[in-house]
């Protein structure tokens, strides 16, 4: 393991982290009565140490030789490392400026030591699920100070800071697209192996470049992530009739199929078919492949549609869709002579959503069962592959079909050959077994999750347990039962969250990168 290399990465991974908080530095000093004060004792701490750190590290690895080639081990360490710093520095701004208790609260006597401790624990987790895109909060009554004087009725994330709103916000927007990708606009130029690090956040057969270099095709794809998110912005807010502040905050968790809200209700405060008709249409963007977005911008549109993955998605969407529908209209879970026009809103909504952003314009947690199970169905396929969706992804499962239908094919013709094809292409092996190892972890972790989340937390149901679980290594954010999407996860112990965050963050990396890091292997001196 070459540390000086793992440490240029990450220096230059968290030194960009100051920028992002600078702006919402900016914005917090211009508003509210406390201003400069506020967003002084706020963001300027997590950006001057994300600075200093990240600087530390540039220097001390500056005799690296910047030639050298980022080896698919150094990748994998780097990317996999590299999101803990990132998150930490991430979850300060809640724990310093007030939002769970932090150190200014323990010297006021306002908290115990515990209490402290506890704050930081809160804010990791609602740095790592704004970081991962998963979506899930802990913003509660029971555990945010702003909030102890409210009750059950009451807005308790719309009553915090604005700033700190915005920061939620900024924080999945940058996890979207990967905090590594955003690196690579340097590290590319720095380093080498610029794909050893792609692959690294993106694993499996999800990426390839759209341009002569990666730095090229990063700047494309970032480009693309800027002028929707713009664009979102403006349909929200000029068509869908949202005030700025919304309309900036969910065009930016939008994008990354974050699911971050600025209130308790999220889109169900605005019950507005015409804002949930614009959600859905970038929510569907966001789960395509962005390669795919960037051959239809270029004019390419009958080259993009010819994708199986495409196709195979907005297939599975359809079923989902009427099968929802169909079932929510039969047993009257709407109301009114527009039922079926409402059944068929709320279940496109979810449908799409479930597999992106995770936001919700009903309370699906008490829908009829077999609407939830294919909610759950959709939580575990996910999205597209080189999208900013969670899941599986469909093409991981369509290998795996593929798979499954040539080992039937050779048991009954032993000595036929067939080669398993994707866009009419012959898939590696090495790939198919990529696929293979990924989907058989992520069974496992979520076997041992359930498991430990079981044993920790014996008041849960297995409903709740399950879609936990998937949901965590989904990153999807609502589950179902106890933690549906009227809920929070305040209601799980210290150990249980903390465990919940490494599931994220497993999952944020789609597993096989974590693991590579646990392998012993990986930090022996030899190749």
């Amino acid at each position: 393991m070459r540390w000086d290399v793992v440490g240029l990465v990450l220096g230059w991974t968290i030194r960009l982290i100051a920028l992002p908080l600078m702006v919402v530095f900016a914005y917090s000093a211009s508003i509210g009565s406390e201003g400069m004060e506020y967003a002084a004792k706020t963001f300027l701490p997590p950006a001057i140490l994300s600075l200093v750190l990240g600087q530390s590290l540039v220097s001390l690895s500056k005799n690296s030789d910047a030639s050298s080639r980022v080896r698919d081990r150094e990748a994998f360490a780097s990317v996999a490392l590299g999101w803990i710093p990132v998150v930490a520095v991430g979850a300060l701004p809640y724990w310093l400026g007030g939002m769970f208790y932090g150190p200014f609260e323990m010297i006021a006597g306002d908290a115990s030591i515990w209490e402290g401790l506890r704050g930081l624990l809160y804010s990791w987790f609602e740095s790592m699920s704004g970081f991962t895109t998963t979506g899930a909060t802990v913003i509660d009554i029971s555990t945010s100070p702003v909030c102890f004087a409210l009750t059950v009725a009451d807005d308790c994330i719309g009553s915090q800071n604005n700033s700190l709103i915005l920061w939620r916000s900024v924080s999945q927007w940058i996890g979207g697209m990967g905090v590594i990708m955003l690196g690579l606009l340097i590290l590319s130029r720095v380093l080498g192996g610029g794909m050893s690090l792609a692959r690294a956040e993106l694993t499996g057969p999800s990426l390839s470049r759209l341009g002569p270099t990666l730095q090229w095709t990063a700047s494309r794809l970032w480009m693309i992530y800027i002028v929707l998110t713009v664009l979102e912005f403006g349909m929200l807010h000029f068509l869908g009739g949202l005030g700025i502040f919304d309309a900036v905050n969910y065009s930016l968790t939008t994008l990354p199929s974050g699911g971050f809200g600025t209130t308790d209700e999220g889109i169900m405060a605005f019950d507005s078919a015409r804002v949930e008709v614009i959600l859905i249409v970038f929510m569907l963007l966001t789960c395509i492949n962005f390669s795919l977005l960037h051959l239809m911008l270029a004019g390419h549109s009958k080259d993009a549609w010819k994708d199986e993955e495409l196709r195979a998605y907005l297939l599975i969407l359809l079923l989902a869709w009427l099968a929802m529908a169909f079932n929510l209209y039969r047993f009257g879970t709407t109301e009114g002579e527009l039922a079926p026009l409402v059944a068929l809103r709320h279940a496109l909504f979810q449908s799409v959503s479930i597999s992106s952003t995770g936001y919700s314009s009903a309370d699906f947690a008490t829908w009829p069962v077999f609407s939830q199970f294919v909610l759950l169905l959709l939580m575990i396929v996910g999205a597209s592959a080189g999208s900013t969706g969670g899941g599986l992804k469909v093409m991981r499962i369509r290998i795996a079909f593929e798979l499954a239908k040539r080992e039937v094919v050779k048991i009954i013709q032993p000595r036929r050959i067939v080669a398993i094809r994707f866009n009419q292409q012959i898939i590696e092996e090495r790939k198919i077994w990529i696929v293979l190892g990924m989907l058989s972890s992520w069974m496992v972790l979520v076997t041992l999750s359930m498991l430990t989340l079981s044993f920790l937390e014996p008041t849960l149901e297995l409903t709740d347990v399950l879609s936990v679980s998937i949901s965590l290594l989904g990153n999807t954010g609502p589950a179902l039962g106890a933690f549906g999407p009227t809920a929070t996860w305040a209601a799980l112990s210290e150990p249980s969250m903390l465990i919940a965050t490494m599931l994220m963050w497993l999952g944020r990396l789609e597993l096989l990168t974590v693991l590579v890091l646990l392998h012993p292997k990986t930090w022996s001196g030899t190749d």
